[in-house]
């Protein structure tokens, strides 16, 4: 929230697999560091796992950091959690940052099993276990109304434990992904980091408003806001000019406005309808509805990709970019065909 603030740094996320491992994510996790990178992400929804690819890729690096953006916090207990976040950071070398999400509905009740009502109640019970774990001052204990440990239940005999491993970092980074203006700011209250998605840049101050609401009620055992991260995933396409490059990303961005969630719940819809394109979701939408994928993709302004992502060639890239580096942006997290990283990490840097 400086205008000081340091360069902006960039990082690549490895995004979904969809039938099997993304071509070229291998390769490029492999280069990271030679490219200068600062962080590499993984993903997960209800395909591939967001832990396995990190440690396994990223056993081939040395000083980039690893993140998971994001792991669902549904898809685990959250001392499972705080156990794959220890082991991964001291396999690491101390270079691993848990980023948690509560994805939606559908995947929560449909997939794991498990409620969605009052997420953000459920999140701020879940990062509490977890940093207990991890700070292994005392056994892990919460009486919340979501998560009980022990458990009241069952035969009697559940016990408060602490880990077993000394973990290498008592403060190992916890960033929270969030999309509506209540978790940002839940996520500037109690995480490290914030992990936005469908970031737009032009609205950099209100998303500040948000983060420092949760700021005003930060613990002082936690690390000041002023080391606070903001790490966008932005998908960016290079092409010939910034039409061409555009028409590539927008059936992901219809993908997110007419086939992300349920039909009375979508937090990708609205986040891009929070930055005034209501009008375009409502068609594209529709015309996804209707089975008109080509038509939903057509119907997608290319004023609405650019003002979540980067596209052009290298010097239309670099020059968009000035936007991101001017807002609460720290890390920019790269989107894109794994095989084009460095293509796009040249032009970023030129």
């Amino acid at each position: 929230m400086d205008d000081n603030a340091a360069q902006l740094r960039l990082g690549f996320s490895t995004g979904y697999w969809s039938a099997g491992p993304p071509p070229g994510a291998a390769e490029a996790v492999a280069a990271a560091d030679d490219l200068g990178l600062d962080s590499l992400w993984t993903a997960e929804a209800y395909g591939s796992d967001a832990f396995t690819p990190l440690a396994w890729w990223g056993a081939r690096t040395e000083r980039v950091r690893l993140g998971t953006g994001i792991a669902q916090m549904p898809a685990r207990t959250p001392t499972a959690t705080a156990m794959a976040a220890m082991t991964l950071d001291h396999l690491s070398g101390g270079r691993f940052t848990l980023g948690l999400g509560a994805s939606g509905p559908q995947v929560v009740e449909g997939w794991y099993g498990q409620p969605y009502p009052r997420p953000l109640e459920r999140t701020r019970e879940y990062i509490d276990v977890v940093r207990q774990a991890l700070r292994r001052e005392e056994p892990v204990r919460l009486d919340g109304k979501h998560i009980q440990l022990p458990f009241p239940g069952g035969t009697g005999q559940g016990k408060a434990l602490r880990t077993t491993i000394h973990p290498l970092r008592p403060d190992l980074p916890i960033h929270l992904a969030a999309q509506g203006p209540k978790n940002t700011a839940l996520a500037g209250e109690i995480a490290d980091g914030w992990l936005p998605f469908l970031f737009s840049p032009r609205l950099s101050d209100v998303y500040a408003e948000h983060l420092l609401a949760g700021f005003s009620r930060r613990s002082f055992d936690l690390a000041p806001a002023t080391e606070f991260e903001v790490s966008a995933a932005v998908p960016v396409a290079p092409g010939p000019d910034v039409e061409a490059a555009a028409d590539g990303l927008k059936p992901q961005v219809a993908l997110y406005v007419g086939g992300m969630g349920s039909a009375s719940t979508n937090f990708h819809r609205e986040a891009i309808e929070r930055l005034g394109h209501d009008a375009a979701c409502a068609e594209v939408a529709r015309r996804w509805a209707e089975g008109d994928r080509a038509g939903a993709a057509a119907a997608v302004p290319t004023e609405l990709v650019l003002d979540i992502a980067l596209a052009g060639n290298p010097a239309q890239l670099r020059e968009q970019l000035s936007a991101w580096e001017r807002s609460v942006v720290t890390t920019l997290v790269i989107q894109t065909d794994a095989r084009a990283l460095p293509d796009v990490v040249a032009a970023l840097k030129s």
